[in-house]
């Protein structure tokens, strides 16, 4: 699916990992159950394209999810973050960069924490 056909739909699930060895007995679970296949960036962050939608597993304590998160892609990311606001979201943690763009993480009025990213 084309990058425009995802602006603003969720576009990948992201699961927490307490630590490295977590996160290697996961990707042997989902690998042995659904035969999803990964690539490593670095030795605490995975991710594949073969769950169907994508997903990775974070064991980076620094910004790890405490469970799962929903991220959602934006094509203009300063734009949607002032929506969220706009709209009565709170901005969890401000916009930062990884090695595929940049996100935020916001709740939204329900107490949900989700992300948004950009690769722009």
């Amino acid at each position: 699916m084309d990058r425009r056909q995802r602006v603003n739909g969720i576009d990948f699930i992201e699961l927490p990992a307490e630590n490295v060895g977590c996160l290697n007995k996961a990707k042997d679970f989902y690998e042995g159950v659904f035969e999803w296949s990964y690539k490593d960036w670095g030795d605490d962050y995975a991710d594949t394209q073969s769950s169907g939608l994508s997903s990775g597993i974070n064991a980076d304590p620094s910004h790890r999810p405490g469970y799962p998160l929903v991220v959602i892609y934006a094509s203009d990311l300063e734009d949607v973050r002032e929506r969220v606001v706009a709209s009565g979201g709170v901005i969890t943690r401000e916009v930062f960069s990884f090695p595929g763009g940049r996100r935020f993480h916001f709740k939204d009025p329900a107490g949900n924490e989700l992300a948004v990213w950009s690769d722009k």
